[in-house]
C-alpha cells in the first residue's frame, strides 16, 4: 500500500465521532484545485483518524460540519477502487469556521442560494443568504419561500 505524508485542506462533512482508545474519526470533503474548470467533477471524501489527544479534544469539542481544516499526516491510498483514501492526522489547523453554527438539535437545509435552519423546538425558521448574511426570520416553514421572494425583490434578485 502506498503512503505519503501530506497536508489536505477540506471541509468537515459530519460531526467527528469518538473511536476506541482515545481516537476520533471524521470525513473531509476535498475539492480539487482545478475542480471549477470541470463542470461535474465530484468532490473527494477523505476519511481521517487521529489518536493525538489535542486533536481529539479539538475535533470533539470545537469542530462542526462546514469548518475548513488543514489536516496533516500520513495518507494511505484506498485498498480498492471506489473506497475512500485514509489520512492519519498528526496535526490539525482550522482555516475557516462554518458561517452558521450547527447545533445537534437543528437541521440546516438549502433553498437555492439560501440556507435555512430548522429547530424542532421553534416554528420560526432563520434564513441566511449563500454568504451567511442574515435575510430574516420566517414565521414557519411554509413562509420560507415568501421571505426569500421578498428579499430577492428588495435586493434586485441578488441572494
Amino acid at each position: 500500500m502506498d503512503t505519503i505524508h501530506c497536508a489536505i485542506d477540506g471541509w468537515v462533512d459530519t460531526i467527528p465521532v469518538p473511536g476506541p482508545h482515545g481516537t476520533v474519526s471524521f470525513d473531509l470533503v476535498v475539492r480539487l484545485a482545478d475542480n471549477d474548470a470541470l463542470d461535474d467533477a465530484p468532490d473527494t471524501i477523505i476519511t481521517c483518524t487521529s489518536s493525538d489527544p489535542r486533536i481529539t479534544h479539538e475535533l470533539l469539542n470545537g469542530i462542526q460540519p462546514g469548518d475548513l481544516l488543514r489536516a496533516t499526516g500520513t495518507l494511505v491510498q484506498p485498498p480498492a477502487p471506489g473506497e475512500p483514501a485514509r489520512l492519519t492526522a498528526d496535526a490539525l489547523e482550522v482555516l475557516e469556521t462554518a458561517l452558521i453554527p450547527v447545533l445537534s438539535d437543528m437541521v440546516m437545509d438549502r433553498h437555492g442560494d439560501y440556507c435555512v435552519v430548522f429547530d424542532a423546538d421553534r416554528d420560526q425558521v432563520p434564513v441566511f443568504n449563500e454568504y451567511g448574511q442574515w435575510v430574516g426570520l420566517a414565521d414557519n416553514p411554509d413562509a420560507i419561500a415568501t421571505l426569500i421572494d421578498i428579499h430577492e425583490r428588495v435586493n434586485g434578485g441578488d441572494a
